[in-house]
């Protein structure tokens, strides 16, 4: 490994954004019913422009190793949150070379600075089992009362 640099997602960068995120659905079990990647590419262009979206990125000699996302929503303020934004993280990879470095602490670190400079009162995300020592370890709490219904 030569020196991992971080920086902030840009658009030029969405091939590999993507191709990463594709990387990381397959590995936590997604099965594949359709291409993904225009509705991605989609996605992160509406909201990158908007400012609802950010992501920082880590690159070994410019090539992308670890990726980390933030999108941005509002809900009707409550006590817990009185503005109503919330972040809620995703693209939480790294390339599996690169693993069990601080990269992904780091990554972490730097989107959910990102979320409070926005005024977020927290963050949220449905970890993957790999994920959850990570997100304990920074201070996420389990939320019993989380529950989806699927459409």
């Amino acid at each position: 490994m030569k020196s991992v640099s971080y920086r902030k997602l840009t658009p030029d960068d969405l091939d590999s954004f993507i191709g990463m995120r594709i990387r990381q659905l397959r590995e936590e079990g997604a099965t594949e019913k359709t291409d993904l990647a225009p509705a991605l590419r989609d996605y992160y262009q509406r909201h990158m422009s908007d400012g609802t979206f950010v992501s920082w990125i880590a690159a070994d000699e410019g090539r992308m190793i670890g990726t980390s996302g933030m999108s941005f929503v509002e809900k009707p303020p409550y006590f817990g949150c009185p503005n109503g934004r919330i972040g809620l993280l995703s693209s939480m990879y790294t390339d599996p070379a690169y693993r069990r470095m601080g990269i992904a602490k780091e990554l972490l670190r730097r989107v959910v600075d990102e979320a409070r400079a926005y005024g977020c009162g927290s963050v949220q995300i449905t970890a993957s089992d790999m994920g959850v020592l990570l997100y304990t370890d920074f201070g996420f709490v389990k939320n019993g009362n989380f529950m989806q219904y699927k459409l």
